[in-house]
């Protein structure tokens, strides 16, 4: 069960408050879908199996925030989650892909999601592992390895065959009688101590690591490219060979060597079925897919020419989103639970011209209203992630105070939202155009005014932007 989930609406809302401005509803309706979640886990299997997502259609002009509270939602959640645009699915026979790509590429993102948290579990005990390769590659590249340890070790350029024991033994009591034994040890002591303290990090040492790139084959079936690849790795286990793993040996530094040996000790110890068997039933029952630009799909009432394309690609979705069976290269998935997102600005077209089946897919419909110049202010500063708190923090690492005055975040606030009103209405998107406008000559200049704390107030801004900020006869040439 992940954190996500098991919170309250409410608590989700002020979650997404965090990040989002306004947009309430749109945040009640995705905090309602995902502690149905939790309540569907509460119910008798045979109950439970009947309940079905309540899937959310977001209307809204572009920039109000539809795509960043799905993204929020998914994050908060720690659920599998893809983007996809509609416009880039098309019916088979026309330049496209295929809609089941989208379940494929959650089903990617699930097992990498998995992955990535199975090896956060393992990674003390990878880290120590990895720690030992260095310290045994650093002993024996000086020649102090311990007699004791046998092994494959570079030696000259060449790989050194491990001593029989006969001269294994005649080394060891040679080495205890020369007292050469007890300089190692206090070497190999000395080094250990340095490599754990970090003193040697840009040394460069010489590790065995294995060769990871396995030539693939890709075939172009009926599930399309993306679910046909196979590698020779597969191969070989289908002509009853057994896979050899290749290594090889690279130089790097002993930070690179770290980061190398723990991923690879870290997989040694993941179980590659138990994390594809957690990734599927994550997609099943947490999975989120966000389809924007629904909008764009529907049909403007022609016969033929795209129209017919348009058509054909809401039909392909609705057997997506009523439920499914789709191949994958980790098996068979089930649609029925995945929730899905759709947003559009349906400027020219209304939710009411998708093809009824369709319609009644997506239940639950939101209205995102229009960003306004007060929210415009908002955003620039009250979210977690605000655009001020970015570029004070850009600014900061060049040891430059850069102090946003209420003034001056109005007078930013205001230019973007008439921009926007004699523009093309791009939302809260604007504010990084004029952001970027009004601060990229102290951007240039910041390395040089290092010490110093620059204000961004209201008379920066008309100096910075000039009095024809606000001019719509010359804004079109300034954007």
């Amino acid at each position: 069960m992940t954190e996500g989930i098991e919170l309250t609406p409410r608590q989700i809302q002020e979650r997404l408050d965090e990040y989002v401005v306004g947009q309430t509803r749109a945040k009640r309706a995705v905090a309602n879908a995902l502690r149905n979640r939790w309540r569907r886990r509460q119910l008798p299997r045979d109950l439970a199996d009947d309940v079905y997502p309540k899937n959310i259609l977001l209307m809204g002009p572009t920039g109000c925030g539809k795509t960043e509270i799905a993204r929020r939602l998914a994050s908060l959640a720690r659920a599998p989650f893809v983007k996809v645009e509609a416009t880039k699915f098309s019916e088979v026979g026309y330049h496209g892909r295929d809609v089941e790509s989208m379940v494929r590429d959650l089903v990617e993102n699930a097992v990498a999601m998995v992955r990535r948290e199975h090896a956060e579990r393992v990674q003390d005990q990878a880290r120590a592992r990895a720690e030992e390769r260095i310290f045994d590659a650093l002993c024996a590249s000086r020649g102090i390895l311990d007699p004791k340890q046998v092994g494959y070790v570079l030696q000259d350029g060449h790989i050194w065959r491990p001593p029989t024991m006969e001269e294994f033994e005649a080394r060891q009591k040679e080495a205890e009688e020369s007292g050469e034994a007890a300089q190692k040890a206090a070497a190999r002591e000395e080094l250990k101590r340095s490599l754990a303290a970090g003193e040697i990090e840009t040394d460069v040492v010489e590790i065995e690591v294995v060769d990871d790139r396995t030539p693939t084959l890709n075939i172009t079936g009926p599930q399309g490219n993306d679910a046909m690849g196979i590698d020779a790795r597969a191969l070989q286990e289908i002509w009853g060979r057994q896979p050899q793993r290749k290594t090889k040996v690279r130089r790097l530094t002993i930070a690179e060597a770290r980061k190398t040996l723990e991923d690879e000790e870290a997989g040694k110890m993941l179980d590659d079925d138990r994390i594809q068997t957690e990734a599927l039933d994550r997609v099943e029952n947490d999975g989120i897919l966000f389809i924007d630009e629904i909008d764009k799909i529907i049909s403007s009432g022609g016969g033929d020419g795209p129209d017919v394309s348009r058509e054909g690609v809401q039909r392909d979705l609705l057997s997506i989103v009523e439920g499914c069976d789709v191949y994958t290269r980790y098996g068979h998935v089930r649609t029925d639970h995945i929730l899905f997102l759709a947003a559009g600005a349906f400027h020219f077209h209304k939710p009411s011209e998708l093809i009824p089946e369709l319609q009644g897919r997506f239940p639950v419909r939101v209205a995102l209203r229009p960003l306004t110049e007060a929210d415009f202010v908002r955003i620039l500063t009250e979210p977690r992630n605000s655009l001020v708190k970015q570029y004070q923090a850009l600014f900061k690492t060049e040891h430059v105070e850069l102090e946003f005055q209420p003034d001056g975040l109005e007078r930013i606030a205001h230019l973007a939202f008439r921009q926007n009103d004699l523009l093309q209405n791009i939302g809260a998107r604007r504010l990084f155009t004029i952001l970027e406008m009004l601060l990229e000559d102290l951007s240039f200049h910041a390395s040089e005014r290092s010490g110093e704390t620059i204000s961004v107030d209201r008379t920066l801004v008309d100096e910075v932007l000039g009095d024809t900020a606000d001019d719509p006869d010359l804004i079109p040439y300034q954007l």
